[in-house]
């Protein structure tokens, strides 16, 4: 019997497990496709964030020209944000946890259920294999195979949704040597476009001809389709008199934003888009898994190592990833994205415009969720008192389902 059985091959599964087996513990995992196989999205991070995790070199691309477009003056002048965002080399930073994952045996096949027993949890597969570990941890993401949640049907879930194009174009989509982290710049949309959901493009200069450009969704619920973003990235491009010359890989990007959290008494453990770890107001998660993954291995190995039984190492687990104080900053997050939701195009560019003008430390630390729930609160209110009567006004109307996530997050439940 191992000590950990980990569930998943992707990102979440690798961090984690290299994060264990840094403690010597016994892992296995049970993936439907080998470790090894190539991830085919793309991840960025804001470079300081990866810079404290000693983990700069694991970055393909790095841009120190990162700006958005919104405001009045969007059409000329950008928001320059002075701090820069970089691109994950994806096969450098899987082979990164491979290579300290050399000792993990890896099983094939699907989780099909879960028993437990006082001493050990017990998956068996699709196909009828049985695999026993002290510890579960669910990875395979915000539909996931195991972890359950209490509330799953409480309130309609937000997507975030994009649609993207890497290749090289007759002209360049995005000024040399730039990151466009959000361009809200609309003109190319009829009015009746206007009225309707916003979205932003997403793009960079990655060197060599090629760009990456990407027309995305904040949230919305229920989720924007994939065709509406095509045709919005397509009628974009058309307007600055751009066509695509060749395309080198297409990206379709789907998950939730507001998802409620697991069970946290449940025995099997999740982690990543299965302990609901994406950000609710930015979608933003491999950053939350680089921190907490090694606070979480060090709770779990500590209650292994002790001789705690099962049911308490995985209580210990979700404790450490769901205190009381992230639970409280989860709420405050899931009403800014209810908020969010309900303003316009002209309401959320004034909205962000306000955003990046408070001081770097706070909105990169609501970015990252690095803030303390107090200092979150506070970067609301310096928020407010620099905003647009409209965006006052939004922010003031949660009468609903944010109000009461914004009680929840006041009396710190889950």
């Amino acid at each position: 019997m191992f000590d950990v059985l980990i569930i998943g091959a992707g990102p979440a599964a690798l961090i984690v497990a290299s994060a264990l087996a840094q403690h010597g513990l016994s892992l296995q995992g049970l993936a439907p496709t080998a470790p090894e196989t190539p991830w085919p999205n793309t991840y960025g991070i804001w470079c300081d964030e990866l810079a404290t995790l000693g983990l700069s070199d694991l970055l393909g691309h790095r841009w120190q020209q990162t700006v958005s477009y919104f405001g009045q003056a969007a059409a000329t002048v950008p928001v320059r944000h002075h701090r820069d965002y970089g691109l994950f080399d994806k096969q450098r930073l899987q082979q990164h946890f491979l290579d300290r994952l050399e000792a993990m045996h890896w099983h094939r096949g699907k989780a099909a259920a879960v028993t437990h027993t006082a001493d050990y949890s017990c998956v068996t597969t699709e196909a009828g294999e049985e695999l026993q570990a002290k510890l579960i941890i669910d990875t395979t993401g915000h539909n996931a195979a195991l972890v359950t949640r209490p509330d799953a049907n409480a309130y309609p879930i937000a997507y975030q949704v994009a649609y993207g194009i890497v290749g090289k174009f007759s002209k360049p989509p995005v000024a040399p040597g730039q990151f466009s982290v959000m361009d809200y710049r609309a003109e190319h949309l009829s009015a009746s476009a206007l009225t309707g959901p916003p979205t932003f493009l997403y793009a960079m200069d990655l060197g060599d001809d090629v760009f990456f450009v990407e027309e995305t969704s904040l949230a919305l619920a229920p989720a924007m389709a994939y065709d509406t973003l095509k045709e919005r990235l397509q009628q974009r491009l058309m307007a600055d008199g751009i066509e695509v010359s060749e395309i080198h890989h297409t990206e379709h990007c789907l998950f939730p934003m507001n998802q409620p959290l697991p069970d946290l008494n449940q025995r099997v453990l999740g982690f990543g888009g299965a302990a609901s770890m994406v950000h609710p107001a930015t979608g933003y998660m491999v950053g939350a898994m680089l921190r907490r993954a090694p606070e979480l291995a060090d709770a779990i190995a500590t209650a292994i190592k002790t001789g705690r039984t099962p049911d308490a190492i995985a209580h210990t687990g979700w404790h450490t990833l769901w205190s009381t104080e992230r639970v409280r900053k989860h709420h405050i997050y899931q009403f800014g994205l209810e908020t969010l939701m309900r303003f316009n195009h002209r309401e959320l560019c004034q909205f962000f415009d306000s955003f990046f003008q408070l001081p770097q430390t706070q909105w990169s630390g609501f970015l990252a969720d690095t803030l303390s729930p107090l200092e979150l609160v506070m970067a609301m209110i310096t928020m407010f008192s620099k905003t647009t009567n409209p965006v006052r006004r939004g922010l003031m109307g949660g009468v609903g389902t944010d109000g009461q996530l914004l009680f929840k997050s006041l009396l710190g439940k889950a």
